[in-house]
């Protein structure tokens, strides 16, 4: 056994090593007390007459070691943030080209149905919200939105037959009394 004065005086030495291995200030401090703590429970093991900074050092070592196989074994497999920033790929070009397709398609339709399309898919706002900041009632919000969608997919779509509007509305929406 080794007295705990004998061991306080190693630890300027095992400080160093630490600081090796782990390269960071705060993980050798960690590394430290953990093996400080190791030796003094493992304080029967130690023989008298041999070299205690080489006897702490192993200890150190296979502390550092154990934790960095757990840390590459666990980490890599349930730490998020780490397998992300290794699997994170750039968006593709497709996506561009897409936004620019829909961007001009957009400029096909008209001002009312841009409008609506902008504030509640773009800027997120509620039906609600666009009624009263249009000054039109919320069913005319609706209506416009799905017309404007509908329109929009068919600009996007061209092969897909656009919605027909029925015969008899022709008559009301020329009369100004269903709005287009």
């Amino acid at each position: 056994m080794f007295e705990q004065d004998a061991l306080i005086s190693e630890m300027d030495k095992l400080r160093k090593f630490a600081q090796r291995l782990t390269k960071n200030s705060h993980n050798a401090e960690d590394l430290v007390q953990a093996t400080m703590l190791r030796a003094l429970e493992k304080k029967e093991f130690f023989q008298e007459g041999t070299n205690l900074f080489s006897w702490t050092s192993k200890i150190m070592f296979n502390l550092f070691a154990s934790g960095h196989r757990q840390k590459r074994k666990f980490e890599t497999q349930y730490d998020p943030e780490h397998y992300i920033d290794q699997v994170a790929v750039r968006p593709s070009q497709e996506a561009c080209v897409d936004l620019i397709t829909v961007n001009e398609s957009m400029k096909q339709l008209s001002m009312e149905h841009r409008e609506i399309l902008l504030m509640i898919s773009a800027k997120g706002m509620s039906y609600e919200e666009v009624s009263t900041e249009l000054r039109i009632p919320a069913g005319t919000v609706r209506s416009r939105m799905n017309r404007a969608r509908n329109h929009l997919h068919a600009i996007l779509n061209p092969t897909v037959v656009p919605y027909q509007i029925p015969a008899y509305m022709h008559a009301a929406i020329a009369q100004g009394r269903v709005a287009a």
